[in-house]
C-alpha cells in the first residue's frame, strides 16, 4: 500500500510541472526563464489630455477671455507595460489603449532607468502600438511562433504595473483563435489561465523557452478570474512591421465574406465573393474552405480575418482552399480599400472627419452607410483611428444610416463605440 501512495505521489508531482524545467535544489522553478526575460518588460506612464484639452471651446483664446475657463487643467495619468522587442533600435511593443490620447510617454526599466519615449504608431483594431526609446543599454525578448502552440502548453504571463513592479503568474493555454469578445474588430486571441493583471496590459506572454508568443490584452471581469487574452505574437509581429514602415496599418480588401464551417470543421467556409475583386480574379468561389494562408493553417475565418487584415494592399497572398473533395492552392493580390467618393460634409461630433452618405451592397441589414472620405492628421477623429475609406455603419451595435443619425447617436452618455467597415472587416473604435 505504501509502495501505491509513493508512485501515486510521484505521478501527481509529474503530471503538475512542465517537463524540462531547471531545477534548484531538486525542485522545479521557472526563475531562469523570468532572469532571462524580465529586463525586456517594462513600465509605460502616459500622461493623457484633460478634457479642457479635448474641447476646442476651451482652446479658442476668445472664449477663455470673455467666459473664463479651467485655472488648471489636472493631467491625466494612465499605466501599463511593454515589452523590448528590438534593442538595438529601441522599439517597445505595448497596446493601442495603453496609449491612447498620450501627450508624454515615459519608460520605466527593471533597473529603474526612465526613459522618455516616442510614438511610432498604433493600431487599435489588434490592439497593439510601437513606442521608440533611446537604445541604450537595452534587453530584448525574442519573438517566438504563436502558430505552434497548442491547448495545454505552459505560458507565464510577466508585467510591470505603475507602482508594483514586475509581476509573473503562470499557467497555460486554454484556449486558440478565441474571438466576439468585442474587445476589438481584429480578433484572434490567447486564452490563457495565467492571471492578468492590471496594470499588466500590454505585457509578455512567453513559452518556457522564454520567447514572446502573446501581448497580454484583456481580462474578462473587474477581477480576474482565470480568462486573460493575449494577441499572438505573429499578428503582434506583422502590426509592429507596418506600424515601424509607415506609421499606420495599411489594410486592404480581398472582397470576400466568411462564416464558420458547416458541422464546427476547421477553416473559413467563403459565403459571398464580390464581383469583380481581387478574389474573383483569383478564382475563389463561393462555397471554397481556406485551411491555410501563406503556408499557416487556418483554423477558424476570425483568424482568417485577423491574418488579412493586417497585409498591406499591393502584397499577395497564398490561399490553401477546399473545394470539394479538391484541394487547391490560389495566388490573390490584396487590393486597395475603397476611398473614391467626391465631397463630404464635416461633422462636428466626429472633429477632423469628412463623411459623405452612400450606397453600398453586402453591407450588414441596410445597404446605406456613412463613407469617411477625409481624415485631418492629428486630429481627434485620426486619433481615434479613424480613416479615409472607412464605412460608418452603426454606434453600440445600433445602425446608422445617415449623417443625422450618427449625430444624434454620438451626442448619447456613456460609452461609445462606432461600428466600421474596413475593406473586408468589420471592426468597433471605441471613441470613449
Amino acid at each position: 500500500m505504501r509502495h501505491w501512495l509513493v508512485l501515486l505521489l510521484a505521478v501527481s508531482v509529474a503530471h503538475a510541472q512542465p517537463a524540462g524545467l531547471p531545477t534548484r535544489d531538486g525542485l522545479p522553478t521557472l526563475a531562469p526563464i523570468l532572469e532571462k526575460v524580465t529586463p525586456a518588460v517594462v513600465n509605460i506612464a502616459v500622461l493623457q489630455k484633460s478634457p479642457e484639452e479635448e474641447n476646442p471651446l476651451l482652446r479658442d483664446p476668445f472664449f477663455r477671455r470673455f467666459f473664463g475657463g479651467p485655472q488648471q487643467a489636472e493631467p491625466q495619468v494612465a499605466a501599463g507595460s511593454g515589452v523590448i522587442v528590438d534593442a538595438k533600435n529601441g522599439y517597445v511593443i505595448t497596446n493601442a489603449h495603453v496609449v491612447k490620447e498620450a501627450k508624454e510617454i515615459m519608460v520605466t526599466l527593471r533597473d529603474n532607468r526612465r526613459l522618455p519615449a516616442t510614438l511610432v504608431g498604433a493600431d487599435p483594431g489588434t490592439d497593439i502600438a510601437v513606442v521608440k526609446v533611446e537604445p541604450q543599454r537595452l534587453v530584448e525578448v525574442k519573438f517566438g511562433d504563436s502558430d505552434a502552440l497548442q491547448v495545454g502548453d505552459f505560458v507565464v504571463a510577466i508585467g510591470n504595473p505603475f507602482g508594483i513592479g514586475q509581476t509573473a503568474t503562470s499557467g497555460i493555454v486554454s484556449a486558440l483563435g478565441r474571438s466576439g469578445l468585442s474587445v476589438e474588430g481584429y480578433e484572434h486571441f490567447i486564452q490563457t489561465d495565467a492571471s492578468i493583471n492590471p496594470g499588466n496590459s500590454g505585457g509578455a506572454l512567453v513559452n518556457l523557452k522564454g520567447e514572446l508568443i502573446g501581448i497580454n490584452t484583456a481580462i474578462i471581469g473587474p477581477a480576474n478570474v482565470g480568462i486573460g487574452f493575449a494577441v499572438p505574437s505573429v499578428l503582434a509581429r506583422a502590426v509592429m512591421d507596418q506600424l515601424i514602415r509607415f506609421g499606420e496599418v495599411k489594410r486592404g480588401r480581398l472582397g470576400i465574406a466568411m462564416q464558420p464551417v458547416v458541422g464546427g470543421g476547421e477553416g473559413a467556409l467563403i459565403a459571398e465573393v464580390e464581383p469583380n475583386s481581387p478574389a474573383s480574379e483569383a478564382g475563389i468561389r463561393k462555397g471554397d474552405v481556406v485551411t491555410a494562408l501563406n503556408g499557416r493553417p487556418v483554423r477558424a475565418p476570425a483568424e482568417l480575418r485577423a491574418r488579412l487584415g493586417v497585409v498591406p494592399a499591393g502584397e499577395s497572398v497564398e490561399l490553401k482552399v477546399q473545394r470539394g473533395k479538391e484541394t487547391q492552392t490560389l495566388k490573390a493580390q490584396i487590393g486597395e480599400i475603397d476611398k473614391t467618393q467626391a465631397g463630404g460634409q464635416p461633422l462636428a461630433e466626429l472633429n477632423g472627419a469628412a463623411l459623405a452618405e452612400v450606397q453600398r451592397r453586402g453591407l450588414p441589414g441596410k445597404d446605406r452607410a456613412l463613407l469617411v472620405t477625409k481624415v485631418d492628421p492629428g486630429s481627434p477623429a485620426f486619433g481615434h483611428g479613424i480613416r479615409q475609406g472607412d464605412l460608418i455603419i452603426g454606434v453600440n451595435q445600433r445602425r446608422v444610416t445617415t449623417a443625422q443619425e450618427l449625430a444624434k447617436a454620438l451626442r448619447a452618455t456613456g460609452r461609445l463605440g462606432l461600428n466600421v467597415v474596413r475593406g473586408d472587416f468589420l471592426l468597433t473604435i471605441q471613441l470613449r
